[in-house]
C-alpha cells in the first residue's frame, strides 16, 4: 500500500496545453483574410472573343462588362455608359488599377467604344480588353 501512494503522487497529468496552439492559427488565419488580394467579378458571364495575342493582367484591376445587347455592368449592377467615369474615378482615388473591359463578342462596338473613352477621360492610365486565350 506504501508503494501505492508514492506511484500515485509522483504521476502527474501529461495533457498538451493547446491553447496557444489554436490561438495561433486563428492569428495565422486574420492575416491571410487581411493580406489577400480579393477580385472583383463583373457578375455577368460574358462570351469573349478569342486572341492570339491575349496576356494574362494584374489580378488587382477594376471589371467592367458588356452585355450581348449593350449593358455596361459593374459589380453585378448596370450602371450604364454614364456609370463607368464615376466608378472609376472613385476606385483611382484609392489605387491606380488597370482597367479591363470584358466585352461580349456579339457587343455593340460603339458602346464598347464609348466606354473605352468614358474610363480614359476618368484617367485610367491603362484600358485593356479582356479575350479567351
Amino acid at each position: 500500500m506504501r508503494n501505492r501512494r508514492l506511484f500515485d503522487k509522483g504521476k502527474q497529468s501529461e495533457d498538451i496545453n493547446i491553447s496557444p496552439l489554436i490561438d495561433m492559427v486563428f492569428i495565422l488565419l486574420i492575416f491571410f483574410i487581411v493580406t489577400t488580394v480579393f477580385v472583383e467579378e463583373t457578375g455577368v458571364d460574358v462570351n469573349k472573343p478569342q486572341a492570339a495575342s491575349a496576356s494574362d493582367l494584374d489580378k488587382n484591376s477594376i471589371l467592367i462588362a458588356i452585355t450581348e445587347n449593350g449593358n455596361v455592368v459593374y459589380g453585378g449592377k448596370n450602371v450604364g455608359i454614364s456609370g463607368v467615369r464615376p466608378i472609376i474615378r472613385r476606385l483611382y482615388q484609392k489605387e491606380k488599377m488597370p482597367v479591363i473591359i470584358q466585352a461580349d463578342r456579339k457587343s455593340i462596338t460603339d458602346v464598347v467604344v464609348r466606354v473605352i473613352d468614358e474610363a480614359k477621360l476618368a484617367g485610367a492610365e491603362s484600358v485593356s480588353l479582356s479575350t479567351e486565350d
